[in-house]
């Protein structure tokens, strides 16, 4: 234990602006080590230790330490065609040394040359080479879970006491970790109040409550082109529901743009609700907003973001189909040919002949509920929204999952004061998971499935998760065949699989090679910003391995 003390007495001697040298010296390899991490961590790299070798009498003469993304990449998917993130970059940067006859050990090769970016200070600090518990932490965790708090609560109590996420040694899933491994072995206020005053004025005479941070304004900036708006999942201890504002970034997750408390869902309330809320957010109405059918919120809606496209929760309306036609006796056929209509029609046209035919069919002419969803069937039925982007939305299941997030802080019995205070730190910790997960895709690469160069041209501008969505597209051309085809216009069929059962389906495809256009009756990548597996078809057929720029390699992701 004093010999490490030592060593990190010696380490913090260290000039901060010296680079490592053929021929610098130190007294343990452990200190050596300690001092080559803490230069990846400055220079934006992880460390690991590569090799070491013994003499003959067992004495430890040389050890080698590399850059963490050293070595070739090997995919642990039993699956080739779902293959897993991988670190391995094949870098060659390392660090050797040797034990001499002095006693000390000195550096004798060394290569700086990385074959991949290096990250901030800020990012690679989340690495796991750089992450530690302490004794203190360790302790803490282990007291707090003995006393059944929750991990998220337990985790942000440390980051509390540190003074925020940057200052903390480690993340949430080491918390875990630790504490699963203590269990095994088991066998079986602080800076807060710095919160106690946040927002003090916001809550209104007629008891409705909101407020928006800068980081919910700042995602809203970059990812707020739509939003899903739901009240039906969370209220307080006023029985106040909770109303978020989700939408996906771009990794895919669920992220906020703010938040409301309301004591009525009126058209007076919602206007009230969403009016606050615009002029948060600079007055920047988005494209599209995805609810239910609550009437109240349709008309505020109409009102306040009169140039929003207003689509509806698909799943609230199919949902219903037991409850509003489950009394007729054919009721199964009529589901099925109601879902026919909704998932297969690739055109309004195609949507309005089936719908009729179920009408004709079923005698459901006199049905008030399918009239009124036929007369709106502009907000629900995916032919005729598909053309808009939804950011690969079309339920309100988003909002659903913040609230989900926001369980473990706030819960029935909370009140307005600690609702201010649990929001900032679940806010807080939503943003610090987004920067580890920004950290993994910098650090880590997924492996191509294909040869063609259009993998690789999305894998080095896509996040992860992103580039995962375009190499399902990618495999999805094995089930895909052309058919034939008239000048530009293309028939691709696709083997589609539901459930146990397969369909074939017909999908148009025009392309046009010279001006690079292309677009799909499937309208996938106008919904979710992914090229789709019958344009990659034509496209590869065409010997168009290369995307043209416009297909989502700007920035969007």
């Amino acid at each position: 234990m004093e010999k490490a003390i030592e060593d990190i007495e010696e380490l913090e001697k260290i000039e901060e602006e010296d680079e490592p040298m053929i021929g610098i010296s130190f007294n343990t390899d452990t200190e050596m080590f300690m001092y080559f991490k803490e230069y990846g961590k400055k220079k934006g790299f992880l460390v690991m230790r590569r090799s070491s070798r013994k003499d003959s009498d067992g004495i430890l003469r040389n050890v080698s330490f590399a850059c963490g993304r050293s070595g070739e990449t090997r995919s642990k998917s039993t699956n080739i065609l779902k293959p897993q993130p991988n670190i391995k970059t094949g870098c060659s940067a390392r660090l050797g040394a040797g034990f001499g006859d002095d006693g000390k050990w000195t550096i004798r090769s060394l290569n700086l040359e990385h074959n991949h970016p290096l990250l901030t200070p800020t990012k690679s600090r989340l690495f796991r080479c750089n992450r530690s518990l302490s004794a203190h932490a360790k302790k803490k965790l282990d007291i707090n879970d003995r006393a059944r708090i929750k991990l998220s609560k337990n985790y942000q109590s440390l980051v509390i006491e540190a003074g925020g996420h940057e200052n903390v040694t480690f993340i949430e899933r080491d918390c875990r970790n630790h504490i699963q491994k203590e269990r095994r072995l088991r066998l079986g206020d602080g800076d807060a109040a710095a919160l106690q005053n946040y927002f003090m004025k916001v809550q209104a005479e007629d008891n409705r409550f909101f407020f928006t941070e800068p980081k919910n304004r700042d995602a809203y900036k970059e990812f707020g082109d739509v939003v899903t708006f739901d009240t039906t999942y969370l209220t307080n201890k006023y029985d106040m529901p909770f109303a978020p504002f989700v939408g996906v970034n771009h990794h895919g997750h669920s992220i906020l743009f703010g938040c409301g408390l309301i004591s009525n869902e009126d058209i007076e309330t919602f206007t009230w609700l969403f009016q606050t809320w615009l002029s948060c957010m600079s007055n920047s109405a988005p494209i599209g907003i995805i609810t239910d059918q609550d009437k109240a919120m349709k008309a505020a809606i109409e009102n306040v973001f009169p140039n929003t496209r207003h689509r509806w929760c698909l799943w609230h309306i199919l949902k219903k189909i037991p409850e509003k036609l489950g009394g007729y006796k054919e009721y199964r056929d009529i589901s099925n040919v109601l879902h026919c209509a909704v998932y297969d029609s690739q055109s309004s046209a195609k949507f309005e002949e089936t719908w009729h035919h179920m009408i004709v069919e079923f005698e459901l002419g006199g049905n008030e509920w399918l009239r009124g969803l036929y007369n709106e069937r502009y907000r629900w039925v995916p032919c005729y929204l598909k053309n808009s982007f939804w950011a690969r939305m079309s339920t309100t299941q988003r909002s659903e999952s913040m609230n989900a997030f926001f369980y473990g802080y706030v819960n029935s019995k909370t009140t307005l004061k600690q609702f201010v205070e649990q929001y900032s730190n679940a806010l807080k910790n939503k943003a610090q998971k987004e920067v580890e997960e920004d950290t993994r895709c910098s650090s880590h690469q997924l492996p191509c499935v294909t040869s063609y160069a259009m993998e690789k041209q999305i894998r080095d501008v896509y996040t992860i998760s992103k580039f995962q969505e375009f190499q399902q597209e990618l495999v999805g051309k094995m089930y895909c065949e052309f058919v034939n085809s008239m000048g530009c216009e293309y028939i691709v069929r696709e083997d589609v699989k539901v459930d146990t059962w397969k369909k074939r389906t017909f999908f148009e495809v025009n392309c046009d090679k010279e001006n690079g256009e292309i677009h799909c009756s499937c309208s996938r990548f106008q919904f979710r910003g992914i090229l789709c597996r019958h344009a990659i078809t034509i496209m590869i057929r065409n010997d168009m391995e290369v995307l043209p720029e416009k297909f989502g390699l700007v920035d969007q992701w």
